[in-house]
């Protein structure tokens, strides 16, 4: 029965106009999404330029963890080319699509369905994960999108994303001083921390389904990462867990969906938290989104700053690395909304290191 499971292909040509679809993609009842529409969560819609940027930000976090930016500097022509780029790749023959295929236990490449690492509950999507570091050295996105897709398809998406991620990089460290700023700590002490960021960027593909009130774009889950930078397109999907209900987040044309994750959970001694939200897909269009994944430096450790711990906030988690909170969710868990906490019960239960990295 496991090896069935294995076989699963995830051809979205072929699959986004079947109604008889694979048993691993149809979700229980009680996960699936409602006939009713999520009534819209209002979301601040906020300019980076205005005076009351950090209040808005601040009360964001501590409400529900999402927040929309405009007056962001990132060209509307680059979010175009990165859509069209998108749709470029998504398009082309699954075999293509392979040639970057992903590998057990990485966090990079191309993946359909996830039907390599799960066998139940899969998400009805594709994806193409590659890493970004800010601090250069080893191989760049260009170069990696070259060599796995080859010149007629690599050349162009390596040149449109390697700018883009270049941009969401300076776009996160000027949120992460507005965030440094409302958590009280000052404009440079998350900037700093993250400005040799080892991120992760991911183009999302939702094909059209035909049993939609079946299935999930994406499960629901909490982001491990830092701080997730999202441009949709207008297709919507995005839904997010707050006030006790599901809540849809509507596109709005130029604007980012931020939202933080649960690396800079911890990074705010819970502070602010990382929010439950999920994908839904429908039977008329497919969906596209660019996430960037801010994440630290692979072996820096993550330690809330002094002044966010005093006997009334003691700490909630554990010093602990990046690697090792990847590593984590690729080889041990699925991501899902207790992530942190099942990480933060296994890390108790592993031998530890000293590390010696300072946080700032």
């Amino acid at each position: 029965m496991v090896q069935q499971q294995q076989q699963v292909v995830f051809d979205a040509a072929v699959l986004s106009g079947e109604t008889d679809i694979p048993s691993q993609f149809i979700w229980p009842p009680d996960e699936s999404p409602s006939p009713e529409a999520a009534e819209e969560l209002d979301v601040p819609l906020i300019d980076l330029g205005a005076d009351e940027v950090v209040r808005l930000v601040g009360d964001a976090c501590q409400s529900h963890g999402f927040f929309l930016v405009v007056n962001h500097g990132i060209d509307a022509a680059l979010l175009e080319e990165a859509h069209r780029c998108m749709d470029a790749f998504f398009t082309l023959p699954l075999a293509e699509k392979q040639r970057a295929q992903r590998r057990a236990g990485d966090s990079c490449g191309y993946a359909s369905g996830f039907t390599g690492r799960f066998a139940s509950k899969l998400p009805w999507k594709e994806t193409l994960s590659f890493r970004y570091s800010a601090a250069g050295g080893g191989e760049g996105v260009a170069e990696y999108l070259l060599r796995k897709l080859g010149e007629e398809h690599g050349r162009r998406l390596g040149e449109v994303y390697e700018r883009y991620c270049g941009e969401m990089s300076r776009l996160s460290l000027e949120l992460m001083e507005v965030l440094g700023e409302s958590l009280g700590v000052g404009r440079g002490h998350f900037r700093r921390f993250f400005e040799r960021n080892d991120s992760i960027m991911r183009l999302n593909y939702y094909p059209a389904c035909q049993r939609p009130l079946e299935t999930l774009g994406t499960g629901p889950h909490c982001d491990p990462t830092s701080l997730t930078i999202l441009h949709q397109d207008n297709v919507g999907g995005l839904e997010v867990w707050a006030e006790g209900r599901w809540r849809s987040i509507r596109p709005r044309t130029g604007a980012l969906v931020v939202n933080v994750g649960d690396t800079f959970m911890a990074l705010s001694n819970g502070r602010y938290r990382s929010c439950l939200h999920r994908a839904v897909v429908n039977s008329r269009a497919a969906r596209r989104s660019l996430a960037f994944f801010l994440c630290p430096e692979m072996d820096r450790v993550v330690r809330p700053p002094g002044e966010l711990v005093d006997d009334d906030n003691p700490r909630e988690y554990p010093d602990f690395t990046w690697r090792a909170l990847l590593d984590f969710t690729q080889r041990h868990y699925r991501a899902d909304m207790r992530t942190l906490q099942a990480f933060t019960d296994w890390l108790q239960r592993q031998p530890q290191p000293q590390l010696q990295a300072a946080a700032t």
